[in-house]
């Protein structure tokens, strides 16, 4: 959804050349006799002042030895003439006008002053006659225009959480444009990863419920650092001032904790019984989007239960194996929608590139670090599910699916997603249907 920024110009042409004096000259100064400016001569009020040129015929000055052969000076030397200064004065004392604003145009050769009728004075009458008056060149209202614009303004001045500015995947994906349309409100997403610290102030309300398939260490649990850094990516709240913005900013998360952080090397790791039971609690669980930021062999216990959850009409988003081959859990599932970061090398046939590299994302014990991999790809891409998901709720796997590849933009010579032209790519309801939204 396209929004427009409007910034309304008094008489955009003519009060420009109006009012604006030379330097150094106090606009209304020039006219002899003319009252002092005031703060209301610098706001001309296009509800009831009008704008009214006359002729402003300037004679040269005695040509003389040194002096210009044309005898005319540089455009800051047209001055008001004495002819125009009299028509002026009179047409005040005639039709009860006070100018507010008003400078010669040379081009046009005329003076130009805005004029404020008196008090309940009939505008369009008085411009009628004005019209009429053979000393008048024009006669019109001080008309008011806007500027249509959709500037593409930098993601750092839409938000003030302080480092959206350092969200190289957030720019890349064009999510600030896309959250005109769509925050993702409504939306849950499950995350069957490690932990993720609930407590962090970025992720404040967005957690909506934490389920442990591990164990009962709640500590660990909020310490985790990659299920933390998925959930950033997919729903930092935005404008809290603090830290980043998500994709889906008001989008909700229930996190499983299948996976653990291995000790003394950071690495996360899971297996078959903790997958399984957070696949089957998914089963009976309401959200519609599932992120597996996570990978592994072939198991046929798992892909079973990831098959009655596709039958469901979730929308899986995986991430694709560092080493580029889809041939295990839970990528080599069909139905699955595949993630690879943008700066992996090569080239995947079926699966969709994102943001993965030196990605700014939400860290345990209300943190903030860089990090990099498929899996902060594939958080991209649920946020982006979500922000469709929360303006056409009926859409399935397969649509998201299009809708991803056919709205993919080329950023550094290859396709990445684009969370606005997917927006912007969604199918419009029929005449029908959009009778009867109005209507409810």
């Amino acid at each position: 959804m396209k929004f427009q920024v409007a910034i309304l110009l008094a008489a955009a042409t003519l009060v420009a050349a109006c009012a604006h004096a030379p330097v150094g000259e106090p606009a209304n100064a020039s006219r002899a006799g003319a009252a002092p400016a005031t703060a209301e001569a610098s706001a001309p009020d296009g509800a009831r002042d009008i704008v009214v040129t006359v002729l402003n015929p300037v004679a040269p000055p005695a040509v003389h030895a040194g002096s210009n052969v044309l005898g005319y000076g540089a455009t800051d030397h047209y001055r008001n003439g004495q002819r125009a200064m009299s028509t002026l004065a009179a047409l005040e004392r005639r039709y009860k006008l006070r100018e507010i604003a008003g400078w010669p145009i040379k081009p046009l050769g005329v003076y130009c002053a805005v004029l404020r009728p008196e008090p309940g004075a009939d505008r369009e009458a008085l411009l009628a006659a004005l019209s009429r008056d053979e000393r008048v060149r024009i006669a019109e209202p001080l008309h008011e225009y806007e500027l249509y614009a959709h500037p593409a303004v930098p993601a750092r001045a839409r938000y003030n959480d302080p480092y959206v500015g350092l969200q190289r995947g957030f720019a890349e994906i064009d999510a600030a444009a896309a959250q005109e349309a769509s925050k993702g409100r409504g939306v849950d997403i499950a995350l069957v990863d490690t932990g993720v610290d609930v407590a962090h102030p970025d992720l404040k309300g967005r957690v909506r419920g934490a389920y442990n398939m591990v164990d009962n260490d709640a500590a660990a649990f909020n310490g985790d650092r990659h299920g933390t850094e998925v959930a950033g990516v997919i729903a930092a709240v935005g404008d809290n001032h603090l830290g980043i913005v998500g994709v889906a900013p008001q989008a909700t998360l229930s996190v499983y904790k299948a996976c653990w952080q291995a000790a003394g090397t950071g690495a996360a790791r899971c297996n078959t019984l903790t997958l399984a039971k957070a696949l089957a609690a998914l089963v009976d669980a309401a959200p519609r989007i599932v992120n597996l930021s996570l990978g592994g062999p072939a198991d046929p216990l798992l892909e079973q239960l990831l098959t009655a959850l596709l039958r469901q009409d979730r929308i899986v988003v995986v991430a694709m194996p560092p080493d580029g081959r889809i041939g295990g859990f839970p990528a080599a599932t069909p139905g699955v929608i595949v993630v690879r970061s943008a700066q992996s090398p090569g080239a995947s046939a079926g699966a969709v590139d994102a943001p993965g590299n030196d990605i700014l994302t939400t860290q345990p014990h209300g943190r903030y670090d860089f990090a990099s991999g498929s899996s902060l790809a594939a958080a991209h891409v649920s946020g982006i599910a979500a922000l469709l998901l929360s303006i056409s709720p009926d859409l399935d796997a397969d649509a998201v699916r299009r809708i991803l590849r056919r709205s993919s933009t080329v950023a550094g010579g290859r396709p990445m997603v684009n969370a606005a032209a997917a927006i912007a790519a969604l199918p419009q309801p029929r005449a029908a249907d959009a009778r009867g939204a109005r209507a409810r």
